[in-house]
């Protein structure tokens, strides 16, 4: 299959993106909002971004308390290292350290600052060397990317997998590079903390694969070798993002639904089974499961599967999904969280079948955001049961999983002006500082309108309420930072989705 060259695929993009970097590296333009009556959504959300009234107001259930607030960063994602407690985090801005070992209050040890859009899912990883332990993040360049470490490099289209040191975590840099043939818009280590390969989250029907082992010297990985030259590893889902499971079982959610892949040979991923016409959105029995695309998902306890078991948590055949549909500001149709029956992995066709939804409207218990993003977008497990999802305007939500069929709301907390990507649990470290498989009640909001918000959660059967809630709990982005960034990330924002269905 022909492609257009990297050079050519950049140059429809290039003044949005050339707007983006003069934006986010400056941070300093003042915000203009055009009369309430003449607003376009857009338009709210960044004069949102500038009011403090706005996000400083937050409503919460009694379950939820805000410990502390970062608005240092116009954030996107982030990962914890495994072996030291260090958080990351990547924004339209900067890549940023944070020492965790308090995980209540996270200080700030690094700054990379770029220009970047958008590298919605940071990825950790570590190598054991001569010298000790290596630490990095990959970095998905998915539109533009420009550091103040690498001026002689500016990407402006998108397609480049870049490999970020953090081995000192006040000093991150650029290691490496490696371009590929298809969108980085998101890049997944297969293999753990090891990391050494990665997939990208491809087009509508392929993903690139990365050979990491030479980790200053990646590659893209062949996926057809009877052809000539280099091509991607296809897929029947597209590509937006790949999880992997405890069991090695690699799954990639996409414009057609999800795919469940074996990486035992992961330079070789196989194809094992997928969600079929529900998972494509043309199930009249399974409507409005995919909108635009299933976003990402997780297979608790897959360790634990057994075919044909009943759906339960427990017994690891349940996929947690978040479908998104971000343009659509109807939070009843916008993108719902979801639940999914792996019923077999012996390879037969369409063997995941979906189980219960929710939209943010279904929730009940809070306000929902006006003519605003509210899709479901990232999420994360607890092993309790519970799961932290951002839902952009509609904030932090907490639902509650141990019962699949039925998704219920756990815990809230919305600001009046803010845009949830991400919400994690922060890991237990133990006293070597290595990540263990247990999870806090701390979960780590990232918000690209407010940075990084820092809650405690009630966990079912805890019986003690969550730590009291700070008494200045709210801080808000400069407006000049939020105005420029924030604005160039919504010029780009539209593209992703005329990308994606061209």
């Amino acid at each position: 299959m022909s492609r257009p060259s990297r050079t050519s695929r950049r140059l429809p993009l290039r003044a949005a993106a050339a707007a983006l970097v003069a934006l986010a590296t400056a941070a300093v333009l003042p915000l203009t909002a055009a009369p309430a009556a003449a607003e376009t959504d857009r338009e709210r959300i960044a004069r949102l971004a500038s009011e403090r009234s706005a996000t400083d107001s937050l409503v919460s259930s009694d379950n939820i308390s805000q410990l502390s607030a970062r608005p240092s960063q116009v954030g996107v994602s982030g990962c914890f290292m495994p072996t030291a407690p260090l958080f990351v985090t990547s924004g339209i801005d900067s890549v940023r350290v944070w020492d965790v070992s308090d995980p209540t209050s996270p200080a700030l040890q690094g700054v990379l600052p770029q220009a970047l859009f958008e590298n919605e899912a940071m990825t950790c990883g570590e190598r054991r060397t001569r010298d000790g332990v290596r630490r990095f993040v990959l970095v998905g360049v998915d539109l533009v990317q420009a550091s103040v470490d690498q001026l002689d490099h500016v990407n402006v289209g998108g397609g480049e997998l870049l490999v970020v040191d953090v081995t000192d975590p006040a000093a991150p840099t650029v290691s490496a590079r490696v371009d590929g043939l298809t969108s980085t818009h998101t890049v997944a280590c297969v293999d753990g903390a090891q990391c050494r390969y990665a997939y990208s989250a491809g087009d509508t029907d392929d993903f690139s694969v990365f050979d990491l082992r030479d980790l200053d010297d990646p590659v893209e990985v062949d996926g057809d070798r009877s052809e000539p030259g280099l091509q991607a590893h296809r897929s029947p889902t597209g590509g937006h993002k790949w999880n992997f499971d405890a069991a090695g079982i690699g799954t990639h959610t996409g414009w057609n639904g999800a795919s469940m892949w074996s990486t035992r040979k992961p330079g070789r991923p196989r194809l094992i089974t997928t969600t079929g016409a529900a998972g494509r959105g043309s199930s009249s029995k399974a409507e409005g499961y995919n909108d635009f695309i299933l976003h990402n998902s997780y297979r608790p306890f897959a360790e634990r599967f057994r075919p044909n078991a009943k759906p339960r948590l427990r017994n690891g055949n349940i996929l947690l999904v978040t479908e998104e549909d971000y343009e659509q500001t109807d939070c009843a149709l916008a993108g719902s969280f979801q639940t999914w029956w792996v019923k077999r992995l012996d390879g037969r066709r369409n063997a995941i079948k979906p189980l219960a939804k929710v939209e943010l409207a279904d929730l009940g218990t809070f306000p929902l955001p006006q003519g605003a993003f509210c899709s479901s977008h990232w999420f994360d497990f607890h092993p309790s049961g519970l799961v932290a999802v951002g839902f952009y305007g509609g904030g932090t939500q907490v639902l509650d999983v141990r019962k699949p069929r039925r998704i219920r709301p756990w815990a809230h907390a919305v600001w009046g002006g803010s845009e949830v990507w991400d919400a994690m649990w922060v890991p237990v470290y133990d006293r070597r500082g290595v990540m263990t498989d247990e999870r806090t009640n701390i979960v780590y909001s990232i918000d690209l309108v407010r940075g990084l918000d820092v809650y405690a959660v009630d966990l079912p059967g805890s019986g003690s309420p969550a730590p009291a809630r700070a008494s200045s709990p709210s801080a808000a982005l400069p407006a000049g930072v939020v105005g420029g960034a924030l604005a160039g990330a919504l010029v780009l924002v539209p593209l992703r989705r005329r990308r994606a269905s061209a």
